[in-house]
């Protein structure tokens, strides 16, 4: 039986990207229903929204979609369409694999880096709670900070500061937590790293760290090995042998950063898939953004998107399509003849083909 699949083409280079993913997969010979649904600064002028209701309407009913890059409109009052996908969605876990690629140009081409990055969605520094310095809200909340807090203060002026709130949670750090667990186990992986700084905030990463290493007693007849690592120290462990981790777990703003770190190891954003997970569906999506200024002209390299098809495959249970999928954009990169400019030895190699040639490449290689 089909799958039932939205497939979001985003804006910018994301209606090219989105073409060519959906070819890879179709080639993989899986069964798929594609809901086509338009989301993003095109939608905005025509519909008034960048997200209409019929996206979400379609994403609840099949609760799998691919989505292709968005721009998120400047004063439309979306703070992120992204974000709003995952708080509304309930998408607590996003799930970076950070894999080289042999073909790849990276620094670090003579390590086997093969990480995966597991990060906390709805919680820590990016939950939007604000506050913005002058308002009168905010100077108040600054005073009961400074009435109720027993050792430190805030010691700048009330006009000139703004305040962040960083919630992290006993039920949102065990989840996240188990899902990184799952995710090692289901998918032969060795170890689980616990990255934190609770050193410094004791009693919001503190509470994340003790949760973590609570829930890692859960997992210890799994032979995983686990640990944990505080972050910036994390970050030097990355740069110097990257090759000793396997998945990290991280609440929301340490994950952002380091899933951009591990992705510079094994060569950008162009080759970093992604998927979100949540209890009643999963979003897949490449990593960058939608790059407008390469709209419409087949030059943006589509591996992100067409491996977070690919991580889509894996999902729904078509385990050995997923790893045909993946062994033929592997051999394409591997090969370096049909692959995008930016994927040669010289950005301008006159020999670089566009976006849906190297799709084709990778149908053919399923072929």
């Amino acid at each position: 039986m089909a799958h039932e699949v939205t497939l979001i083409t985003g804006d910018g280079v994301g209606p090219e990207l989105a073409e060519a993913a959906r070819r890879c997969v179709d080639a993989s010979g899986v069964a798929i229903n594609w809901d086509v649904q338009e989301a993003g600064i095109d939608v905005m002028e025509r519909c008034g929204t960048p997200l209409p209701d019929a996206v979400m309407e379609s994403i609840g009913r099949t609760e799998c979609t691919l989505k292709a890059p968005i721009t998120t409109p400047v004063g439309t009052g979306f703070r992120s369409i992204n974000v709003h996908l995952r708080q509304t969605l309930g998408l607590f876990a996003c799930i970076r694999p950070c894999k080289y690629y042999p073909g790849v140009r990276t620094f670090f081409s003579h390590l086997p880096v093969d990480l995966v990055i597991v990060r906390e969605n709805t919680e820590d520094l990016y939950a939007g709670i604000e506050f913005e310095r002058g308002k009168p809200e905010t100077a108040e909340l600054i005073d009961y900070i400074n009435r109720v807090s027993p050792d430190r203060q805030i010691q700048s002026g009330r006009e000139e500061t703004g305040v962040s709130i960083k919630p992290i949670s006993v039920s949102g750090s065990e989840r996240i937590v188990r899902c990184a667990f799952d995710y090692a186990r289901d998918n032969g992986r060795k170890k689980v790293s616990i990255v934190h700084k609770a050193n410094i905030m004791k009693y919001s990463d503190g509470l994340y760290l003790e949760t973590a290493r609570r829930v890692a007693e859960e997992y210890a007849d799994t032979g995983i090995e686990f640990e944990d690592r505080i972050v910036d120290n994390m970050c030097m462990q990355l740069a110097q042998k990257p090759e000793l981790y396997d998945v990290l777990v991280l609440p929301n703003l340490y994950g952002d950063i380091l899933s951009d770190l591990a992705a510079g190891l094994v060569g950008g954003l162009g080759v970093a898939p992604g998927m979100n997970l949540g209890p009643d569906g999963a979003v897949f999506e490449a990593t960058h953004g939608s790059a407008p200024k390469y709209k419409g002209q087949n030059k943006v390299n589509p591996t992100a998107l067409i491996l977070s098809g690919m991580l889509m495959l894996r999902h729904l249970k078509e385990t050995e399509a997923a790893e045909r999928l993946e062994q033929a954009v592997a051999a394409v990169i591997a090969e370096g003849k049909d692959v995008t400019y930016d994927m040669k030895p010289q950005r301008d190699d006159p020999t670089a083909v566009g976006t849906q040639e190297m799709a084709d490449a990778i149908c053919a290689k399923m072929a």
